[in-house]
C-alpha cells in the first residue's frame, strides 16, 4: 500500500472549500490571485495535498466543512449575482445574516422566482449542473393570451430561437384566467431565458414564471425570501456523492424525483426577519 499522500487539482480544492465553481476558482488561478507554500500560481495544472498551504488573495483557505445545500425561495426582483454592476438587489445580499458563504446553482433571471438551491461545495454546484445528468426542472408559467394545446407542439418537439436550439420540453395547459393561462413546462436544460425565450417565439409572452423542482429538490410551502436547509444524509443520498463520475449512477430515479417528499427536518430561515 502506498504511503504517498492523496492529492487533487487545486482548483477541485478550491471548489471543496466554497470558494467558487470550480471554473471559476480556474479563473482565479490564471489571475494570480491563488499561491501554494506561498508561490502564486498561475496555472491549474496543479496537484495538491492536505499538507500543502494554499491562499486566495493571500488569506488561508477556511476549515473545510461538509457538503450542505440548501432550498432557497426567490423572490422576483432579485439578480442571481453576488454584485452588480447596475446597482440592482441580488439574492446574496438578501440571505440571511448566518447563512455561511454559498454559490448558487444555476441561476433564475431578475423576474422569475420560486426554487433556488444554494451550497457551500462547488463540486455539489458542478454535479447539480452538468448536462449530462439531465436533472429535471419544472416551472409554473403564467402566459398572456389564450393558447390551445397544439400551439405548444414546437416546443414538445424543440425548436430553434435566434440560431440556438432548444431540447423539446414537457407542456401541460392548466387553466385559462381572464387574458391570461397557466402552464407547467417541464425541461433538462437550462439555457438563458430557454422558456421566456421559446413562449415568446410561439408568440405567448410570459408574464409570471415560478420555478417549483430541480431534480428531487421541490419548493413546496417554502415562503418568498426563506431558506431550509436539506439534511446531509440526503444530500448525499440524492447527489451519490463519492460517484466518481459525477452523479452518472445517481440514486434518484425520475419517477422518484417527480414525488414529493420531505427530506427530513430542516433548518428554516426567513429572510424577511434581516429586515
Amino acid at each position: 500500500m502506498s504511503d504517498k499522500p492523496a492529492s487533487n487539482r487545486i482548483a477541485k480544492v478550491l471548489a471543496r472549500h466554497g470558494v467558487a465553481s470550480r471554473r471559476e476558482a480556474e479563473r482565479m488561478i490564471e489571475a494570480g490571485r491563488v499561491a501554494v507554500n506561498g508561490r502564486k500560481i498561475d496555472s491549474p495544472a496543479l496537484n495538491v495535498t492536505d499538507s500543502d498551504k494554499i491562499t486566495l488573495d493571500g488569506q488561508p483557505l477556511g476549515e473545510l466543512e461538509p457538503p450542505r445545500l440548501w432550498l432557497y425561495h426567490k423572490p422576483a426582483g432579485l439578480v442571481t449575482t453576488t454584485s452588480d454592476e447596475k446597482g440592482r438587489d441580488t439574492v446574496f445580499g438578501a440571505l440571511p445574516e448566518d447563512m455561511p458563504r454559498v454559490m448558487s446553482v444555476g441561476r433564475l433571471d431578475l423576474n422569475s422566482e420560486g426554487l433556488l438551491l444554494l451550497t457551500n461545495d462547488g463540486e455539489i454546484k458542478r454535479r447539480l449542473e452538468l448536462p449530462s445528468t439531465g436533472w429535471l426542472r419544472k416551472y409554473r408559467v403564467r402566459l398572456h393570451g389564450a393558447p390551445k394545446d397544439e400551439d405548444f407542439a414546437p416546443l414538445r418537439s424543440g425548436l430553434t430561437v435566434e440560431g440556438e436550439r432548444f431540447r423539446p420540453m414537457t407542456v401541460t395547459l392548466d387553466r385559462q384566467q381572464g387574458r391570461n393561462a397557466w402552464i407547467t413546462v417541464s425541461l433538462r436544460e437550462g439555457k438563458n431565458r430557454e422558456i421566456r425565450r421559446a413562449m415568446e417565439a410561439i408568440d405567448f409572452p410570459v408574464n409570471r414564471l415560478i420555478r417549483i423542482s430541480y431534480g428531487p429538490f421541490r419548493l413546496g410551502d417554502l415562503k418568498p425570501g426563506a431558506v431550509e436547509e436539506v439534511r446531509q444524509k440526503i444530500v448525499r443520498e440524492q447527489l451519490g456523492l463519492g460517484d466518481p463520475e459525477g452523479g452518472k449512477n445517481l440514486p434518484v430515479s425520475q419517477k422518484s424525483a417527480g414525488r414529493r417528499g420531505k427530506p427530513g427536518k430542516r433548518r428554516r430561515q426567513d429572510a424577511e426577519k434581516k429586515r
